[in-house]
């Protein structure tokens, strides 16, 4: 495949990705359980961003930006745009999903592509404390196409209001 229509392709997905989450966010601001979360994300080691230092910010609208360190089978860094939904059965338990974008280092070789996420995501009412489980597959782009399927992970973070 050209470099050319590399770029195309992954220019084209973040670019969905960006317009169908302006379009799926909600009028309506959701109350958000906390601000700020900092902990580890353990995950299978497939992925580039499989064992990594996660940082999630709650935005006001009840999205998330999740930022990426790790430190697994190779050095990565990650960012993603979350969209958490309330489920009502239980307060502090939200599902999510979104897209973002990942860089990769190993033995000489750069990984470089985007990834999805889904999961679901509960904060503590007493403490400070927060628990994810999710799926991230990741698309490495370059050196070579290869999806990445098996990225499951538990994060736990200490949360700041």
């Amino acid at each position: 495949m050209s470099g050319m229509r590399k770029l195309f392709l992954t220019l084209s997905f973040v670019g969905c990705c960006f317009f169908s989450s302006l379009y799926a966010q909600d009028a309506v601001q959701q109350q958000q359980d906390y601000k700020l979360g900092l902990g580890l994300r353990l995950s299978t080691a497939a992925p580039t961003l499989s064992n990594s230092v996660s940082v999630k910010y709650m935005m006001p609208t009840g999205n998330a930006l999740e930022g990426l360190i790790s430190f697994g089978t190779r050095f990565g860094l990650g960012g993603l745009f979350e969209l958490h939904r309330p489920l009502n059965a239980t307060p502090g338990l939200k599902w999510f999903y979104g897209a973002g974008a990942y860089v990769g280092f190993q033995d000489g070789n750069t990984y470089l592509g985007p990834t999805g996420v889904v999961g679901l995501d509960y904060k503590f009412d007493k403490i400070p404390l927060n628990l994810s489980l999710d799926w991230k597959p990741e698309l490495d782009i370059i050196p070579k196409i290869n999806f990445v399927p098996d990225a499951f992970a538990l994060s736990a973070r200490f949360t700041l209001q």
